[in-house]
């Protein structure tokens, strides 16, 4: 893979073979583990140097992981970027994500500790939109908290990601509605409070937060704001995301969502990712999550 930066020029942009965000732009290498730590049951924060692909994700874009020398599995993951780390001198060096151990290739990032090696190539994926807005609600359900810690620091202005051409104006306001199946699965809590995040948590147990469902916090978020202009991100259970999209339909907000597809290439080749866009003949083509995604306009989306 070539190490052009993700961002191209307008004439490249506009060639629907030749994506800013298409994987030829994307960097392959190799790195070291710096931490491994436990955020909440089988959850994991995991971080490693990687300066190159550091300077140049933005939110929402995402990495594709394997451990290296491994071959089962084979193929590599895809794993949202939690967030940059920073050098003493602001620069991007490293990169955090986080996951659910849920199969081989979790349990074993799980099992890695800090020396240990990966293949990882990114960024890949097209991320959440920059423009601007009054307030931001951010709605995650199970695992897919793991985009909004950066999308929200860059909304507040506490952070800036990717190239100088991105410039995300600052929102009077950033919200994330967190939902869990209870509070043991509850995880990057403190990292969103101390980013300043207005966090709102439901669980389905009543464990923590909200005893119900995450668009009820939604729902009432929105009525809160209702003489401002929102956006909605979404990222978690596609049931969640179908009625996340139906919600923000019925009040005429604009609503992105970042859709966890399972992957196999992560670039593009395989078309294992396809989901089904309305087009504007009124029918519908499929794309494919890792490269035209994996955030898309929801009201596009054929759920």
């Amino acid at each position: 893979m070539g190490d052009r930066a993700c961002d191209g020029d307008l004439a490249e942009t506009a060639n629907p073979l030749r994506a800013a965000c298409y994987a030829d732009r994307a960097q392959q290498t190799r790195v070291t583990i710096v931490e491994n730590v436990r955020l909440a049951r089988d959850t994991y924060r995991l971080r490693f140097e990687c300066p190159e692909i550091a300077k140049r994700i933005v939110p929402g874009q995402f990495l594709m992981v394997r451990i290296a020398d491994c071959d089962d599995p084979l193929l590599g993951r895809p794993f949202a970027l939690y967030d940059t780390v920073l050098d003493s001198s602001g620069a991007p060096v490293g990169i955090d994500i986080v996951y659910l151990v849920v199969g081989k290739m979790t349990s074993r990032l799980a099992e890695s500790i800090p020396g240990n090696e990966l293949e990882v190539w990114g960024p890949l994926g097209n991320g959440f939109s920059a423009e601007p807005v009054e307030q931001l609600i951010m709605v995650a359900g199970g695992i897919g908290q793991t985009p909004f810690l950066a999308l929200g620091r860059e909304f507040l202005g506490g952070r800036s990601y990717g190239n100088s051409e991105r410039i995300a104006t600052p929102a009077e306001h950033v919200t994330l509605c967190y939902g869990v199946r209870n509070v043991d699965l509850l995880a990057g809590a403190e990292d969103f409070r101390e980013g300043g995040i207005d966090l709102r948590i439901s669980s389905d147990d009543g464990s923590v937060g909200h005893h119900g469902l995450v668009t009820e916090l939604l729902e009432q978020t929105l009525d809160e704001s209702a003489t401002k202009n929102c956006r909605i991100a979404c990222c978690g259970p596609e049931p969640m995301m179908e009625a996340v999209a139906r919600i923000a339909g019925a009040r005429s907000v604009a609503c992105e969502v970042s859709l966890e597809t399972p992957m196999a290439c992560g670039i593009g080749i395989c078309f294992s990712c396809v989901v089904k866009l309305a087009q504007p003949d009124g029918g519908w083509d499929y794309k494919r999550t890792c490269v035209e995604g994996p955030v898309f306009d929801a009201k596009k989306i054929v759920w």
